[in-house]
C-alpha cells in the first residue's frame, strides 16, 4: 500500500518515488529511476540518490508527528557502489529515525539495489516546521498523486 506524501513536491513527482511504509520513525521508499535519470557510466545519477535519501530520511522524521513538515539542516551522504537498476527494476530507500527533541529529527537513510545490496548511506538533522499551505490546490490546479505521506 501506497502513501501520500502529504504535500505537493514536483522534484519528488518528477521521480516518481512511491511511499510504501511511514510509520513510528520509519519510511521506506521505491524509486524506478528512468533512463534520463543515469550519469555518463548507465548508473542512477548521485544527486538523484542524494533527493532519494533526503525524502526517505524527511519522511521517517515526518513518521511520528504527520502534522509538521521538516526542513533539511545538515545532510552527510556516502556511496559505496553504483546504484544500478536493471530496465524497469527500482531501488529502495529506507530511512530510520534515530532521536528526536520538540524541534529536531536525527535520521539515517540507505538505499539498496535490486539485490539487496547497499549503494548509499546518510545520516540527516531535519528542523520540525510548520506545514506550507498546499499553494496549487488552493489555486485550482490538479496534479497527478504520487505516494506518500
Amino acid at each position: 500500500m501506497s502513501f501520500k506524501f502529504g504535500a505537493h513536491i514536483p522534484f519528488v513527482n518528477l521521480l516518481r518515488f512511491t511511499l510504501e511504509v511511514f510509520a513510528d520513525g520509519h519510511s521506506e521508499i521505491h524509486y524506478a529511476p528512468k533512463p534520463e535519470h543515469m550519469n555518463s557510466f548507465d548508473v542512477t545519477h548521485g544527486g538523484a540518490c542524494m533527493t532519494l535519501l533526503d525524502v526517505v530520511m524527511a519522511t521517517a522524521a515526518r513518521s511520528v508527528n504527520q502534522d509538521m513538515g521538516v526542513v533539511t539542516i545538515e545532510m552527510k551522504t556516502s556511496f559505496m557502489r553504483p546504484a544500478k537498476v536493471t530496465p524497469g527494476g527500482r531501488l529502495t530507500a529506507k530511512g530510520r529515525l534515530m532521536h528526536r527533541t520538540k524541534s529536531m529529527a536525527f535520521t539515517e537513510g540507505t538505499i539498496y539495489d535490486e539485490a539487496g545490496l547497499a549503494c548509499a548511506h546518510a545520516t540527516g538533522t531535519f528542523k520540525y516546521v510548520n506545514r506550507a499551505p498546499d499553494r496549487a490546490t488552493e489555486a485550482g490546479i490538479v496534479h497527478p498523486q504520487i505516494s506518500t505521506d
